[in-house]
């Protein structure tokens, strides 16, 4: 698989180029938050079965809370991330239109397949982040989807989705309110392992920053969200855009979170 390394553009160049299949995708577990090189792989145990789309709560922990097993592959400058436990997993973003194909070849790779999708959550409305829900929807039949209520009417999607709030648990994994890039923003969080999927609340472009000012809603807003984040401690940051942050990344966002006063 190329590797490209990943630099700062602005969004219109980001999405023609995203367009043409420039997409980065991670299976991610704890093995990240030992300071593995990114190729490593943490080996999958088995979990319990998740709702079906008919439930009425938000919260969904796998039994036996099966460690996530990860890997990452980087082809681009926007990732899309997926999350396993055993023969399940959680799709984090989907990524631009037309990356469903992409999804599905790591999904292969990491063992479950579309057959083992449980959870699509999407961490914003954007496009870049959004783009094939539809896709992923079609292939992802015992899939529930997730997103802020604020970015709801914002997503075009052709099934569900089921709008969660701040601390709300899916697959065993915290959902975090971070508004602010949108109103309705989420983040992602393992406890277990510290390792957080922050979406665009925070970017790995150039070195750690927050949510880039120039597509971001409320900056005040997104401004709290690095701070509450922080406050988090994750071992591992894995962003929309840039590569992930897996050495000293609780001081980095700490120093981050400090910066904006």
């Amino acid at each position: 698989m190329s590797r490209i390394e990943p630099r700062a553009i602005g969004r219109r160049t980001f999405l023609v180029r995203a367009g043409r299949g420039a997409l980065g995708f991670a299976v991610l577990g704890l093995a990240a938050c030992s300071g593995g090189d990114e190729g490593d792989t943490a080996a999958p145990k088995a979990s319990g079965s998740s709702p079906s789309e008919e439930s009425t709560s938000a919260s969904s922990s796998p039994a036996g809370a099966a460690e996530m097993a990860w890997s990452r592959g980087d082809r681009g400058i926007v990732s899309a991330y997926v999350l396993v436990r055993g023969n399940e997993a959680a799709v984090v973003d989907t990524g631009v239109t037309g990356s469903a194909g992409q999804i599905g070849e790591v999904l292969d790779e990491a063992g479950p397949g579309w057959a083992g999708v449980r959870h699509v959550v999407l961490t914003h409305k954007h496009g870049d982040h959004a783009g094939s829900v539809g896709e992923v929807g079609e292939r992802a039949a015992d899939a529930i989807f997730y997103a802020g209520e604020a970015d709801l009417g914002a997503i075009e999607a052709t099934r569900r989705l089921r709008p969660v709030a701040d601390g709300d648990e899916v697959f065993g994994l915290q959902m975090v309110a971070s508004p602010g890039h949108t109103a309705g923003h989420f983040a992602v969080f393992d406890a277990d392992s510290a390792v957080l999927v922050a979406g665009d609340a925070l970017n790995n472009s150039d070195g750690l920053s927050g949510s880039d000012p120039e597509f971001t809603e409320d900056e005040a807003a997104a401004a709290d969200s690095v701070r509450k984040l922080a406050r988090l401690e994750p071992r591992v940051i894995l962003v929309g855009h840039g590569p992930p942050v897996q050495r000293g990344a609780a001081a980095q966002l700490q120093s981050l979170a400090q910066s904006l006063g």
